[in-house]
């Protein structure tokens, strides 16, 4: 099925290989510490985290569509994560659900089921964006300031406010705080230096975070060791197949398994097709990326993960935008991300771990203020209250609940404006003189399609006609579809109308089916074009 196209897809392209190369090397060290603290909050091992991310670039991008898209463990899903491992009782029994996740993700593929990630309207997938990027910055304040203790943030019953700023001040490290502000700098004016901005700034961000972590031992500025990276350092082949875990295929039966395995699946089926949608907007080129293949790909990479004791992947908008945001041109990028995560677990793990958190804290940072920018604010507003309002409860709905939740409250609300702006546009009213005075013909025009949702915009329209209107028509001759609960209306209307003296007049007014036809016009257009040549 897609074997023809996948294997062109496993060959770089040396034209794009000096966009794709620093944006890898961007990607990387945005992946790194999430595929970390995914796999932390989780309660999974870290390296199912880094498995994850590393499968997510080297088998899911080979056999992906998306020339942008980043895969790998996913925030969203840390909380069923968690609770599903827990459920379960152990972790050789989660991943066999991952493994069966996957395959139904492979099966939702086949059948094309890809395409409802278009019916997500463009102003929810923008407040996604907007609200994963307050989530990132939210969740990165407290590595920002070196906070590693999650009592910091405790309102002390005795002290009262005054005790609660002087517990916080007293969890800031000034070393990691230093640490970020000059990362922030950096990222913001390195990119501005002409020849010195060929480098990366996340890269240079990284090497000045390890300077002055080790500068800034045996003083007051002193990093504690939780405030670096920490990844599980490996010193033989023996150890690293010791990482390794694998399903426990005897619970195969056991319906709990199947439970998670079908959540695991929708949910991360659907966070797939927004980041795919919400990546596409982001893509310089304005791509369309293929959504049926992804969920292929998808399934692949999940029932691979699962295999080798990963964790649940879904295409991930945090490192994808980061991916468009550093250049990123083609699947090369996420590719090779992949290959520097492999190489940092067996080759330099001693060295990731001198990487301060308070550095990558700053590049995660400027990744979620690109995402909810306060222009993009400005833009939806100024496209009307019917985009932003949607936008704006996406936005609160994801930041104060979760992902799934505030989308679906976004797509709510998105609806209703949509099905108000339908109900408007049920017809066309005009008002006409006539010669004698006070005595007007309303004419109401019905549109093309006139469903049961203009019902009540019809109604009110007709038994609120001005005092001097005499006369009415309604004309249907312009309707492919008009709903009986609309013909009810008008036909009420009429009896109505006649009992008080008005005269009525209904033009081609009846009940009218859609019309199905199973000839293509295409097929006709294109015979025609053959027969021309």
């Amino acid at each position: 099925m897609f074997g023809t196209r996948t294997s062109a897809f496993l060959k770089l392209s040396k034209r794009d290989l000096k966009y794709d190369f620093p944006a890898s090397i961007v990607v990387f060290l945005v992946a790194l510490p999430l595929c970390l603290g995914i796999a932390m909050t989780s309660g999974a091992p870290l390296f199912a985290g880094i498995l994850t991310g590393i499968i997510g670039g080297l088998v899911v991008a080979s056999v992906s569509g998306s020339p942008l898209s980043v895969s790998g463990p996913a925030a969203g899903l840390t909380v069923i994560v968690l609770g599903s491992i827990e459920k379960l009782g152990a972790y050789e029994t989660f991943i066999l659900a991952v493994m069966i996740a996957g395959v139904i993700q492979l099966i939702l593929g086949i059948v094309k089921a890809g395409m409802i990630g278009n019916y997500f309207p463009s102003s929810v997938i923008l407040g996604m964006l907007a609200a994963i990027g307050i989530t990132i910055i939210l969740k990165q304040i407290p590595l920002a300031f070196g906070m590693t203790e999650t009592h910091a943030f405790e309102l002390d019953n005795g002290g009262g406010i005054a005790a609660f700023t002087d517990t916080i001040f007293s969890s800031i490290n000034w070393g990691a705080t230093l640490i970020c502000l000059l990362s922030l700098a950096v990222l913001i004016f390195w990119p501005n230096i002409k020849k010195l901005n060929k480098v990366p700034a996340p890269l240079i961000v990284v090497l000045l975070g390890v300077g002055l972590g080790y500068a800034f031992q045996g003083t007051s500025l002193a990093l504690n060791p939780d405030h670096f990276v920490s990844i599980p350092v490996v010193s033989s082949i023996a150890e690293f197949k010791g990482l390794f875990i694998f399903p426990d295929f005897t619970q195969i039966l056991n319906k709990e398994v199947w439970i998670v395995a079908i959540t695991i699946a929708i949910i991360a089926s659907l966070e797939t097709l927004l980041s795919i949608e919400a990546v596409d907007k982001i893509d310089p080129l304005k791509r369309n990326s293929p959504t049926n293949r992804e969920l292929v790909a998808q399934g692949i990479g999940n029932m691979t993960s699962g295999f080798l004791g990963g964790l649940p992947m879904t295409s991930v908008i945090v490192r994808s935008s980061a991916n468009a945001n550093a250049g990123g041109r083609t699947r090369q990028s996420a590719m090779l991300h992949a290959v520097w995560l492999l190489l940092a677990l067996l080759a330099i793990p001693s060295i990731i771990n001198l990487i301060p958190l308070a550095g990558l804290a700053a590049i995660l940072l400027h990744t979620g203020y690109k995402l909810a920018k306060p222009a993009l604010f400005k833009q939806m507003l100024g496209k009307g209250l019917d985009q932003f309002i949607p936008f704006f409860v996406t936005v609160a709905a994801v930041v104060f609940t979760d992902l799934l939740t505030g989308v679906g409250v976004g797509i709510l609300v998105a609806t209703f404006y949509i099905l108000r702006a339908n109900m408007h546009n049920a017809y066309q009213f005009n008002i006409k003189p006539t010669e004698v005075e006070d005595n007007s013909v309303a004419v109401l025009t019905l549109a093309e399609e006139v469903t049961f949702l203009n019902k009540a915009p019809i109604q009110e329209k007709l038994y609120n006609l001005p005092k001097n209107v005499k006369s009415i028509l309604i004309d249907g001759h312009r309707s492919k579809f008009i709903d009986k609960d609309v013909i009810d209306v008008i036909k009420d209307f009429e009896q109505n109308a006649i009992s008080k003296g008005l005269e009525i007049e209904l033009n081609d007014v009846t009940y009218k089916k859609r019309k199905r036809s199973n000839k293509s016009p295409f097929k006709k257009k294109k015979h025609k074009l053959q027969k021309v040549v």
